[in-house]
């Protein structure tokens, strides 16, 4: 493990990163800014390393960070309609930053804090954070650790855990950007998708499900059968039409770590990841937001669709939803979810 000071955030805090290794050479890089995973170096079919996953090159860039580069996002991942739910028969508001919606927590979510550093080796890195009663929006006290762990396997590992003192949403998620050929080589409408899932959940115009789980079978939205990207992705369709492309939930098949529930692949190098996921829902975000205003690491500009998102959570809107499976995280007991993406 190796160990770097970044620099200090707008308040003075400072800021770390720690470069985890396995015995095959492979890097996860994390910072205790937002457990941000700012570099992934993976191995390609000569066992040649590259830096898999977007992020930038100036530190402050992440204070903004409006795309999510690396970030672990708290306490709620994916968009709330109206941005508001009900809890106990109490109506929570929170902020309306997507739209009249909230996306991704709001507008100063946990993945801009710095986070606690409980423990670190050569494989993981444990971080933890105390999240205040109605910070962001959310009720309760909650105690949150996420976990890094990288194996050598070639495999990345999250583990997501909290303990709230009142009943509260918890759905994190990680919003890596990857792309297999590189971070800095450009489009991934090339790389192939494959997700065992036979239903999506069917969004209005705002990118918001009501309930509806449609069969992708015979639609674009279809991953079933593995294909490229760049397939389907400028089909005249209204969820694509509506999205700019692929950003997606689907209702997994199945949800367990001993088989993968997608993978991503990129006949280039050879690269295939495969990941997994204890969480009913996988959102896929093909970078359709990305544009050339975002300059990254080794100053590459990243732009449209250069980078695509397996985002591992409760399907969006849950919360509004009582016929999807919820995020709540019932006062005092402990909750936790597990995502591993994996080199093979």
């Amino acid at each position: 493990m190796e160990k770097e000071k970044l620099g200090l955030t707008p308040n003075g805090e400072e800021i770390f990163a720690y470069t985890l290794i396995n015995k095959n050479g492979m890097q996860a890089k994390i910072m205790n800014f937002g457990c941000n995973l700012m570099e992934l170096w993976a191995p390609d079919n000569e066992g040649l390393l590259s830096d898999v996953v977007l992020g930038y090159e100036k530190l402050e860039d992440y204070f903004t960070n409006s795309p999510g580069f690396g970030c672990c996002i708290c306490p709620n991942g994916n968009r709330i309609g109206d941005s508001k739910f009900t809890l106990n028969g109490v109506e929570y508001t929170l902020d309306a930053n997507d739209g009249k919606n909230n996306l991704h927590s709001g507008f100063n979510p946990m993945h801009h804090r710095i986070w606690d550093v409980e423990s670190v080796d050569e494989h993981h890195i444990t971080f933890t954070c105390h999240k205040a009663d109605m910070e962001c929006g959310f009720p309760g006290e909650m105690d949150i650790t996420i976990t890094y762990t990288l194996g050598d396997d070639n495999s990345l590992q999250l583990d997501y855990s909290g303990v709230s003192d009142k009943d509260t949403i918890f759905n994190p998620t990680n919003h890596s950007y990857f792309n297999l050929n590189g971070h800095d080589s450009g489009t991934v409408m090339n790389h192939i998708v494959w997700i065992d899932a036979d239903k999506y959940t069917h969004t209005d115009p705002e990118s918001i499900p009501h309930g509806e789980c449609r069969d992708v079978k015979g639609t674009p939205m279809d991953f079933t059968t593995p294909k490229p990207l760049i397939r389907d992705t400028e089909v005249d369709y209204d969820q694509l039409n509506w999205a700019g492309g692929f950003d997606h939930n689907y209702c997994l098949n199945h949800h367990t770590m001993d088989k993968p529930c997608c993978t991503l692949e990129d006949p280039e190098s050879g690269r295939k990841m495969e990941v997994y996921t204890t969480l009913p829902g996988m959102q896929l975000y093909a970078g359709n937001y990305l544009d050339s205003t975002h300059v990254g690491k080794g100053d590459f500009t990243y732009d449209k669709r250069y980078g695509v998102c397996f985002e591992s959570q409760y399907f969006p809107n849950a919360v509004n939803v009582p016929s999807f499976e919820q995020p709540i995280a019932k006062a005092g007991l402990k909750v936790h979810s597990t995502t591993k993406y994996k080199f093979v």
